[in-house]
């Protein structure tokens, strides 16, 4: 029996063995969801994390000076590193809205899968290894990433793949939702800002003067008719807009916020020069101004479908009785890629939006979380066992 069919057999064992941990990995998940971690303030999360990390036997856990968490379970030689991560903030700025809710076969609770299962599937991770009697050669290194989102940029884990300390051989970004997804390519993107202000010398006593909403919907009307090509994939997103402050007030201020996918840089290039030439014109014609800021950014690229990490990943997510989702991804993994990291994104149950629930909340099923986490330990042990090697 090969390497390879010794992990696909282990794998229902696994689930099980996951699935007598739950409770232990709900009340992980819990405290993790109703703690307050905006972007930059991450070190309540980060905190508990390392905390129930030790207490599970991960060695070295502590903070760096980006703030990231990061505990290492060490292997049996050493050899090599896989990093294993999840990021440690979120998009909920007001601490009373984070109630989280354990129903019978479901976690209701805002972002917890955005991305509280993630954090939470890391800390069972070293106990569940121990339960399954695995000993890997390689180190594990198991980080909470701080200032990841929007404006954050990854900072927290770039900062820790530039340091070189350790060196990192393979990556996995832990996703809480959806269970199934495979993700090893990273779609370019710009993270982006337009912001419309009245000058200063602003006659608002003239008649018809119609503030910062009107030329901001004549920029997502421009917007919306930039030709996007099927080929290569692109979507531009529009995310939020903000403007005013009451209907018999004209908006001093209007911003929209908003993101541009495409698998081409060229292709995101040529839309952001496009969006400049609309601001520019559309700012002289309004007396307004316009101007965009792109704040964050990835670069497109990732493994083949050929890759041997690609090809061990789907077959211990096919013999979990799941169809894989292929798909390119803006996720955290992007830093990776741009280092030549091979590296997935995996998610770990599946989750819902409904309309029932608050705009930030979000539904995470309980029952497809053990087999999140055997396929976690599955492509580790691949991974290990140097069957993903090129």
């Amino acid at each position: 029996m090969s390497a390879m069919d010794e992990i696909l057999n282990d794998l229902a064992g696994c689930r099980d063995t996951a699935a007598g941990m739950r409770e232990l990995l709900l009340a992980d998940l819990l405290h993790i969801g109703e703690t307050p971690s905006p972007t930059g303030a991450e070190e309540r999360r980060v905190e508990f994390f390392l905390q129930r990390l030790a207490e599970a036997g991960a060695q070295n856990c502590s903070t760096d000076e980006k703030g990231n968490g990061v505990g290492i379970l060490p292997g049996t030689d050493g050899q090599r590193n896989i990093l294993l991560f999840a990021y440690a903030d979120t998009f909920v700025s007001n601490p009373q809205d984070q109630t989280v809710e354990i129903e019978i076969d479901r976690v209701v609770g805002p972002f917890v899968g955005d991305n509280s299962l993630g954090l939470a599937s890391l800390i069972l991770l070293p106990s569940l290894l121990e339960k399954l009697r695995i000993s890997l050669r390689s180190n594990v290194i198991l980080m909470a990433a701080a200032r990841t989102l929007g404006r954050g940029n990854l900072e927290g884990l770039k900062a820790f793949l530039a340091s070189g300390r350790p060196p990192i051989h393979h990556g996995i970004c832990l996703e809480s939702v959806q269970f199934g997804r495979l993700n090893y390519t990273s779609l370019g993107m710009l993270r982006c800002e337009i912001v419309c202000r009245m000058p200063d010398d602003y006659n608002w006593v003239h008649h018809g003067a119609t503030g910062t909403i009107t030329p901001m919907s004549e920029m997502i009307n421009h917007i919306n008719g930039i030709p996007i090509p099927r080929r290569p994939l692109t979507s531009i997103v529009l995310g939020s807009i903000h403007g005013g402050i009451s209907s018999r007030n004209i908006a001093r201020q209007t911003t929209l916020s908003f993101e541009v996918r495409s698998e081409s840089a060229d292709v995101l290039t040529q839309i952001q020069q496009t969006i400049e030439h609309a601001a520019e014109e559309i700012s002289a014609r309004s007396g307004t101004r316009i101007t965009l800021d792109v704040f964050s950014q990835r670069q497109p690229g990732g493994l083949e479908a050929s890759h041997p990490l690609v090809q061990s990943a789907r077959g211990v997510i096919g013999a979990l009785a799941v169809q894989p989702m292929i798909y390119a991804t803006t996720s955290a993994m992007s830093a990776l890629v741009d280092l030549k990291i091979p590296a997935l994104t995996l998610g770990i149950t599946t989750g819902t939006r409904f309309s029932q629930l608050d705009e930030i909340d979000e539904a995470l099923a309980i029952a497809p979380m053990a087999g999140g986490l055997a396929q976690v330990v599955g492509i580790l042990r691949a991974i290990d066992e140097g069957i993903c090697d090129v």
